[in-house]
């Protein structure tokens, strides 16, 4: 009779004594996670309300790193929560830590094989963060391993393990930081849009240069576009030759990451001017390339 009671008295007693603390481990790790959550979300706004240091138009490069910064920070102290309950948790259970040690190295050397892109892709976030190669608000174009397609968007989140894009579409792209093969920040300092105007070859190109230089002038001195622009944009002159056509290349220098808008108002007015002035423009009147900041 005693040999059955005394398991149950076992029990009672874990349970009486153990088993408060393992809840309140697991609910202190939850409550302790999303505290980090909270203070992070609070001082990610601060870091977003400031924006000092650079242009009010455009993140400071400062800000990007300190914005992508806080949110590797966070994601690793919530991790280090909750392995720390974990261990709480299993010392509570009355398995002894030592004797898992042995165990615990083959089961490292095992899942160290099968978690090798994880490894990678944290040690790759790390020299990514350290490096300062974007950060949160850049506009970056990606070319993932193994893949043909680039993909660009706005970073929306950076931690150690993934970088997460926002499509022109809308569409969330989230790409592994060990997976990227190479990263072009379209949004670093400064940035250029480059504009290919087809021009028909019976057209008088000193004429459609001197419109084109007008619409750069005009376009600088508007109030809307001035604050984008960096300097008067200017006509490169003849970029290539066809049988039909020629393309005249216009090159804006703008701040980062506003290159698209300045393409689009400077194409609409080239259009307008072209037609104003009895010149045809191709069909292919579109922005030829942006290219990234000078790093």
């Amino acid at each position: 009779m005693t040999l059955a009671v005394a398991p149950l008295s076992d029990i009672d007693r874990w349970a009486r004594s153990d088993l408060p603390l393992i809840v309140l481990y697991v609910i202190g790790a939850i409550l302790l996670a999303r505290f980090v959550g909270w203070i992070s979300a609070k001082v990610i706004a601060r870091i977003d309300a400031e924006a000092t240091g650079g242009d009010a138009l455009v993140r400071s490069e400062a800000e990007k790193h300190r914005h992508a910064v806080a949110q590797v920070v966070t994601w690793v102290t919530i991790v280090l929560i909750y392995c720390i309950a974990t261990v709480l948790v299993v010392q509570r259970f009355g398995v002894p830590l030592a004797g898992l040690v042995a165990p615990a190295t083959v089961a490292g050397v095992a899942l160290g094989f099968g978690a090798q892109r994880i490894v990678q892709d944290i040690l790759a976030g790390f020299f990514l963060i350290a490096e300062r190669q974007y950060g949160f608000g850049d506009v970056v174009r990606i070319a993932p391993l193994g893949s043909t397609a680039q993909v660009t968007g706005t970073v929306e989140e950076v931690t150690l393990r993934i970088t997460r894009l926002r499509s022109a579409n809308g569409e969330v792209v989230i790409v592994p930081n060990g997976q990227i093969v190479h990263a072009t920040n379209l949004s670093r300092d400064w940035a250029r849009a480059v504009i290919d105007v087809p021009v028909p070859s019976t057209a008088d190109i000193s004429r459609a240069t001197e419109v084109l230089h007008d619409v750069g002038v005009a376009a600088y001195a508007d109030r809307e576009l001035r604050p984008l622009l960096l300097d008067v944009p200017s006509v490169m002159g003849v970029e290539s030759l066809t049988v039909d056509e020629l393309q005249v290349r216009v090159v804006a220098r703008t701040l980062p990451g506003r290159q698209f808008d300045v393409g689009r108002a400077l194409r609409a007015r080239i259009a307008l001017a072209f037609r104003a002035e009895g010149l045809t423009v191709g069909p292919g009147l579109a922005t030829a390339d942006v290219e990234p900041a000078a790093q």
